[in-house]
């Protein structure tokens, strides 16, 4: 299937969880992570897969009354949960990878990406104000400014990873194996396997079956 058409049914699938009002973070959650799975996790992935899943959040609350804050408020902060914890994976590949390298300056780019995941979550949400309605809009901007006070799922797990990662150069030189080259695209799928592997943890018990 096709990139856009992949895009595309993310966004169609997002619309129908927040029209229908039905347990929306938790479906939005899982259709966030699925489809940040189908591909290598790397910001153009992310970043597409954000993007489709706040089109989708748009298009479902358009329309709506009494009814669209909260359902935007519960698919976007699911959103941000599923950004949090594809930045969790991302920390974890690096570590994983953080003893088959001999370089650190291997990892900058990636730990580049992970300080960006909050902008990159904020930038959609912008994004989605400027192209929608004046009360959609509304609604987005009182989130983001919420967000700025209190901060986000995905920016709370940034801090941790940076934390998590800033002893990089402690490993120990006997750990390292002299030679490998980690690439970005290595770090991307064993992110994106790590993320599978959560995303799979947090499915309830009878989905699994």
């Amino acid at each position: 299937m096709a990139e856009v058409d992949q895009q595309q049914d993310v966004t169609d699938a997002v619309r129908e969880a927040v029209e229908s009002g039905d347990d929306v973070h938790r479906r939005v959650k899982e259709i966030t992570l699925k489809a940040l799975t189908k591909g290598e996790l790397d910001m153009k992935n992310i970043k597409n897969v954000a993007e489709a899943v706040a089109r989708g959040i748009d298009e479902g609350i358009s329309g709506q009354d009494e009814h669209a804050k909260g359902n935007f408020t519960r698919a976007v902060t699911a959103l941000d949960d599923a950004l949090a914890i594809a930045t969790e994976a991302s920390t974890l590949a690096i570590q994983e990878a953080a003893v088959k390298v001999s370089e650190q300056h291997d990892f900058m780019d990636a730990i580049k990406d992970i300080q960006g995941m909050e902008r990159l979550f904020i930038d959609t949400l912008e994004k989605v104000a400027k192209g929608s309605t004046q009360v959609t809009a509304d609604i987005v901007n009182d989130f983001i400014d919420h967000a700025h006070k209190s901060g986000t799922a995905v920016g709370k797990q940034t801090v941790s990873a940076l934390k998590a990662l800033g002893n990089l150069s402690a490993i120990s030189p006997g750990a390292i194996i002299s030679g490998t080259v980690t690439s970005a695209s290595t770090l991307a799928n064993i992110a994106s396997g790590i993320l599978s592997g959560i995303a799979e943890s947090l499915q309830p018990s009878d989905s699994k079956k």
